[in-house]
This record gives C-alpha cells, sequence and structure tokens, in this order.
C-alpha cells in the first residue's frame, strides 16, 4: 500500500461544456480533503483548476499551487492558496509538481492537461518514478485516448505492462482507494522493451 499525503491533480482552465466535470472536480476536492490529502497543482485560478482549488480551501484542506512567473504576470494565479511558489519556467514547474507530490491525476482539460500527464507517465515507463498516475474519466472524456493507447499496444508500439501503468477511474469515490493500492511494477520491468 503506498501512503499518499499529496496529489497532483491536472485539470482544465476552461470549465468544459458539461456540469459534470465541474462536480466532479468538487467531489474530488471535498473526499482529498475528508481523507487529509493535499493537492499540488498548476496555481490557477480558472476553470476545473480554480473549482478544484476553491474547493479544497473551502473545505480547510491543503493547496499548493506552482506557477511560472509569466503566468502570475497575465494575472491566472489564484492568491488564496496555502502556498503558491512562484518558478522561471514550465519546466522547473511540472518538476517540482512531480517533486512534491505522492501520485498523479488527471481530470478533464486540454493539451496542458494531456501533455502534464503523459510526460508523469513516460517517466514511471522510463522508471524514473514509482507513483500512480491516473486518469478521472469523467463522462467518458479520456475514451479516446484510452483507446489510442490500447491501438498502440495492438500495433506493437507500446508494451502491455507499460499501458497498465496509467490507471483509469470513472468516479471520483474511487480514486484514492485505488491510488493507494496501486503496486509499482519492479524497474527492471519497467525498463525491459521487451516486457508484455
Amino acid at each position: 500500500m503506498t501512503t499518499i499525503k499529496r496529489i497532483c491533480v491536472y485539470a482544465g482552465a476552461n470549465p468544459g461544456n458539461d456540469d459534470r466535470y465541474r462536480a466532479a472536480a468538487q467531489n474530488l476536492a471535498n473526499i482529498l480533503v475528508r481523507l487529509g490529502i493535499g493537492i499540488v497543482y498548476g496555481g490557477g485560478n480558472l476553470g476545473l483548476m480554480g473549482e478544484l482549488a476553491d474547493t479544497v480551501l473551502a473545505a480547510g484542506g491543503e493547496v499548493v499551487g506552482i506557477m511560472p512567473r509569466q503566468l502570475v504576470e497575465k494575472e491566472v494565479a489564484h492568491l488564496g492558496l496555502t502556498d503558491l511558489q512562484v518558478v522561471e519556467s514550465m519546466h522547473e514547474r511540472k518538476a517540482v509538481m512531480a517533486e512534491l507530490s505522492d501520485a498523479f491525476v488527471a481530470l478533464p482539460g486540454g493539451i496542458g492537461t494531456l501533455e502534464e500527464i503523459i510526460e508523469v507517465y513516460t517517466w514511471s515507463q522510463l522508471g524514473l518514478h514509482r507513483k500512480a498516475c491516473a486518469l478521472l474519466n469523467i463522462n467518458g472524456y479520456y475514451d479516446g485516448l484510452t483507446a489510442f493507447l490500447d491501438h498502440a499496444v495492438t500495433e506493437g508500439f507500446l508494451a502491455r505492462s507499460h499501458r497498465e501503468l496509467l490507471v483509469v477511474i470513472e468516479r471520483p469515490e474511487e480514486l484514492v482507494e485505488s491510488l493507494e493500492r496501486w503496486d509499482p511494477p519492479r524497474l527492471d520491468m519497467v525498463l525491459d522493451p521487451e516486457s508484455t
């Protein structure tokens, strides 16, 4: 069992067109606060990012935001966080977020959210960390991505064991338990390109 103190949550800077996305962000926030788990996120005040942060803060939880200086200067930073760390680049932002977190989760979002979860998923495949990576697949939002990954396995571009490094969960209530139960693979298995 993995002990999770903080989860890095990637999420859209837009709210999306379906109220279920907003409700899922609120639900996840309340669950994490109830379990005493803090969040690390991009530090924004907009969209699902802002919704998640506001809900955690309103419930008395911990929110650590990491944001590059140029975005702070554009006034998109959430200024009411437990801790807002201003960094110099997107690369530094992602490194600090990864360092502070025990697991990674993507709520629905756009290409920035996708890039962030895929990067830490790739790091897992390479054995650079042994932390769980998950998609919160609200309303089937990530069905296209999971279908692509399954296709990559079928076509021989992704090992089955590497595909299984990305957990897919449909309900926020199941997320933390799944992440805590997640059993990291042995590094030799992860690093073996022939493993399937």
